[in-house]
């Protein structure tokens, strides 16, 4: 994909400051369909620059746990913009551990930034999308974590599973504003997030029936389907791109 899909609209993609991450995939797959892209993330640095790196791009300092930055965020996008038409909860943190080892510590912060962070992002967007009254697309990744019982990510996994609950639940209460929501469930995807868990890619590959770890593109790919009318009958839906590890 990627011609004029998303022409004339504004999305806004939180986690999205490193350059290759998905975040930044997306946003680049976004702006070459047309839109208008907002890169939101607490890496500011780093932000700006990927930012600057994309056609019809801009940053903006986001902390996702954070009630008063998602109000300060949507509200500064509409009133530059006139409009919030599509929102990716992109950012996340991968903090493994087994049930009897994972520190409270981790258990929150893992809690707060990957489940709360996507309550809030919903919440703050959904109500923008709703008052400029032309309907819109939610798109929350989550992680084939949040499909099956994933060994050592207690943690991860219960965030996981939980944002793709409550992307049934916020699709059954938007369907009527027209506003989709759907979650995205990424296998084993090349990003940082992959290295900082210090796992082995290639051990990880061989664990894949198609015999590689994921691209970030790939996963842009499906979010920029969900964002477009190409998808505009699928709501309250979990797509899995993962080289067929689930199932």
């Amino acid at each position: 994909m990627a011609g004029n899909e998303l022409e004339g609209r504004v999305a806004l993609i939180s986690g999205g400051a490193r350059d290759k991450g998905q975040g930044a995939a997306e946003g680049r797959l976004f702006s070459a369909a047309g839109a208008t892209v907002v890169l939101a993330d607490v890496l500011d640095e780093e932000g700006e620059r990927t930012a600057g790196s994309i056609e019809r791009a801009e940053y903006a300092h986001l902390d996702v746990t954070s009630d008063a930055d998602w109000e300060r965020v949507v509200a500064d996008i509409v009133a530059r913009h006139g409009r919030l038409d599509v929102l990716v909860n992109n950012a996340g943190i991968a903090a493994m551990g087994r049930l009897v080892n994972v520190t409270r510590a981790d258990w929150d912060r893992t809690i707060a930034i990957n489940q709360t962070g996507v309550f809030l992002g919903m919440q703050y967007g959904a109500r923008a999308m709703i008052d400029a009254g032309n309907g819109g697309s939610i798109i929350n990744i989550s992680s084939i974590a949040g499909m099956q019982g994933m060994f050592g990510s207690m943690a991860y996994g219960a965030s996981k599973w939980a944002v793709r609950g409550m992307t049934k639940i916020a699709a059954k209460e938007l369907g009527r504003h027209a506003i989709r929501v759907n979650s995205v469930h990424p296998g084993f995807i090349d990003t940082d997030m992959l290295a900082q868990g210090e796992l082995d890619g290639d051990r990880l590959a061989r664990a894949v029936p198609l015999g590689r770890v994921g691209r970030p593109d790939e996963i842009a790919e499906m979010a920029l389907f969900l964002a477009s009318d190409a998808s505009s009958y699928c709501t309250g839906q979990g797509f899995i791109v993962d080289g067929g590890v689930y199932g």
